[in-house]
């Protein structure tokens, strides 16, 4: 079992980027190295280890567009966590020396809404680099609650830093699953296969869905995901909502599918994508909401009711689904070390600016190197 630290060694967000509405002048974000303190650990508490840390399109709303944090900076970053158990409360003794990992959501089990299955949704939920205080997984090490860890039994020649992705990208696609009622023999669309969409094509799939249609601006993605679970893809690089919806409905009249009860997950968080899947629902179909945008989008709601649809927002995933996302993985049945990279964290800045320019096709984990 590790050395128990002096001190947590941690990358801080001390400023997030800032635009002035009035003038527009910017305030770009900044990240400092620092040293914090190690806490004691309350009844019920454990101290991690960090092992890998993913980069998260949440983190750069972050840091990038000041999307605000429950927590004000300065604050640690990062909610896609791996790790070690190296110390713990007198009653979460029996997770000392077991590698882990931590939800990127942790409910309080105690509301309406936990107690009502929503869990993921919990109003008092603590989540790592964002309303856990200082503490986020950039870091070396991290207290958390244990109530919540999925423990890693047998990883087989998985490398535990890449399960850090299990946090948050890989276990998110799940919860919408779950949102959807996804049952054998569903037809389904997904918006956006980056850095979560491709877990949702594959989750998709493990779960029974009939057909998988992909849809993004990137040909190299869809030609990946057509080998790991999508039935059809759609370049929709400059293309209008109508032409896209004709290339789908051409698939669909060729192959003898139902024009109904498609479920579309919206993954990729951009406005063209949201219009897309808005145009796309229709009679008797769900649209899942996954990715996150801070642009407005105008649609017609009385559609919904024309339609008999359904429009859902998606958030996280209960813990309780940890287990069965990494049975999947460890199991083979999403290929997952070929959508995962890792990386030093002394390169978060670097990390952080290539992640905002463009979503990367390997998410990025960062790998403590203090």
């Amino acid at each position: 079992m590790a050395n128990i630290p002096d001190k947590i060694q941690t990358w801080q967000m001390v400023t997030p980027f800032r635009k002035d509405r009035e003038t527009g002048e910017v305030t770009p974000g900044k990240l400092e190295k620092t040293q914090i303190d190690v806490p004691e650990l309350k009844p019920g508490e454990v101290l991690v280890e960090v092992a890998g840390c993913g980069v998260c399109h949440t983190d750069l709303g972050y840091y990038y567009y000041g999307v605000p944090t429950v927590n004000k900076p300065p604050l640690t970053l990062g909610h896609e966590i791996s790790g070690t158990v190296v110390a713990a409360a007198d009653d979460a003794g029996s997770w000392n020396g077991k590698e882990v990992i931590i939800p990127a959501v942790m409910p309080c089990r105690q509301c309406y809404l936990c107690k009502t299955g929503r869990g993921n949704r919990c109003l008092a939920q603590k989540m790592p680099g964002n309303s856990m205080g200082i503490y986020g997984g950039n870091s070396s090490h991290i207290p958390v609650p244990a109530i919540d860890l999925c423990e890693v039994k047998d990883r087989g020649n998985i490398p535990l830093e890449k399960l850090a992705v299990v946090a948050d990208a890989a276990t998110t696609p799940f919860q919408a699953a779950k949102r959807a009622d996804i049952q054998v023999g569903d037809n389904t669309i997904v918006i956006g296969v980056g850095g979560v969409g491709q877990y949702m094509v594959q989750i998709l799939k493990a779960l029974g869905a009939a057909t998988v249609v992909a849809i993004d601006i990137d040909q190299e993605r869809l030609d990946t995901m057509l080998k790991n679970g999508a039935d059809f893809a759609v370049n929709s690089m400059g293309k209008t909502t109508r032409e896209v919806s004709g290339e789908v409905k051409a698939f669909r009249k060729e192959n003898g599918l139902v024009s109904t009860g498609w479920k579309i997950f919206e993954v990729s968080g951009s406005k063209p994508g949201q219009e897309l899947g808005l145009a796309l629902l229709s009679f008797t179909g769900k649209m899942i909401v996954v990715g996150y945008g801070p642009h407005k989008v105008e649609y017609s709601i009385s559609r919904l009711m024309a339609f008999d649809a359904e429009l859902i927002g998606t958030w996280g995933c209960l813990p309780e689904y940890y287990p069965s996302v990494l049975s999947m993985i460890t199991s083979g049945k999403i290929n997952f070390e070929e959508f995962v990279q890792t990386r030093p964290m002394s390169t978060i800045a670097q990390s952080y600016d290539e992640a905002h320019k463009k979503s990367p096709d390997q998410r990025i984990v960062l790998i403590p190197d203090f």
